[in-house]
């Protein structure tokens, strides 16, 4: 189904089964369950349990919980925390500081203002970066117009 053909709101109520009206869930994690395998993780985000596991031995991913015979077993807040982490690494935030702002998660609520302040800092670069994509933008746009004149 493309979105051209989907039928308009008015006359017919969107479900949840209807891939336009409504956004995949990022996590497919089954209903009232609450414990996953690094496995199960790794299909669930996409990354790798060796990066699961670097995030647990930096800092990054403390704490994780581990079954009776140790095999790590994440909850979802732990897969929320990864979503996160994933945002910031795709803003280009450096990992030390992903791990600065892990400790003061860690730390408690009086460390609200340094965190602020490192994801206002990430954030001003992710507009330049912006800002420099644009303009490359606009100069690729250029040759293609320029490619596309009949000669």
């Amino acid at each position: 189904m493309t979105v051209m053909q989907t039928t308009p709101a008015a006359t017919e109520q969107a479900t949840p089964a209807d891939i336009c009206s409504a956004p995949p869930r990022r996590h497919p994690r089954p209903d009232g369950q609450d414990r996953y395998t690094i496995s199960e993780v790794v299909a669930f985000t996409g990354l790798t349990a060796h990066t699961l596991r670097w995030y647990e031995r930096i800092g990054l991913m403390p704490h994780v919980d581990r079954s009776h015979t140790g095999q790590r077993r994440y909850s979802n807040r732990d897969l929320d925390w990864l979503d996160f982490v994933t945002k910031l690494r795709l803003t280009g935030m450096p990992v030390a500081d992903m791990v600065r702002y892990a400790e003061l998660v860690r730390q408690g609520d009086h460390t609200f203002a340094e965190r602020r302040q490192l994801l206002e800092s990430t954030r001003r670069d992710v507009l330049s970066r912006i800002a420099e994509l644009h303009d490359t933008l606009g100069v690729l746009d250029k040759k293609i117009s320029f490619y596309g004149q009949e000669r």
